[in-house]
């Protein structure tokens, strides 16, 4: 249990919920965008960096194309799972809330949520931003990948410092 309240515990669902609606409405708005063009339009190009509309019914990468359904299946499960985390972390494990935490999670979540949206709506997602090199991506892919990234690095950074503490 926490001895006292923190700022942060008073305007954590409030980071959270703007963290988390700011990655789902630019990921929304920016595919809405983008599908305002053909598919396989380049829409913007500089160098090896261009936006091109693609429509991805697979997962990241392009695996398991053609299998929208099951994939639906899985982000809405993945949803579930995020949120039964998150609420058994606040619970359990409180040292693990802290800012960084909530905007990864935040951030993982948005992703997630914005790509089930295009699965519910369109049975694909709408991919665009092409770096030649990589697969065609999207907001929410980018929103998830930061996340991920994120929360590795603070939770590093935790462990680091608990074990700097205990020596």
């Amino acid at each position: 249990m926490r001895k006292e309240d923190s700022p942060l515990d008073k305007w954590r669902g409030v980071v959270l919920g703007i963290s988390f609606l700011l990655v789902v409405i630019a990921d929304q708005l920016t595919k809405l965008w983008v599908r305002s063009y053909e598919e396989g339009e380049v829409i913007y190009q500089l160098g090896f960096f261009q936006f091109t509309h693609v429509q991805n019914t697979g997962a990241s990468f392009g695996i398991f194309k053609g299998h929208s359904f099951t994939l639906m299946i899985v982000d809405i499960v993945g949803v579930i799972l995020l949120l039964a985390m998150a609420f058994y972390v606040y619970r359990r494990l409180p040292y693990l809330v802290n800012l960084l935490n909530i905007i990864a999670f935040s951030l993982i979540l948005g992703g997630t949520v914005g790509n089930l949206i295009d699965r519910l709506r369109l049975e694909h997602v709408t991919d665009f931003i092409d770096v030649g090199f990589w697969p065609v991506f999207n907001v929410a892919d980018s929103a998830i990948t930061v996340g991920v990234i994120v929360l590795a690095f603070s939770l590093i950074r935790l462990a680091v410092s608990e074990r700097r503490r205990s020596t």
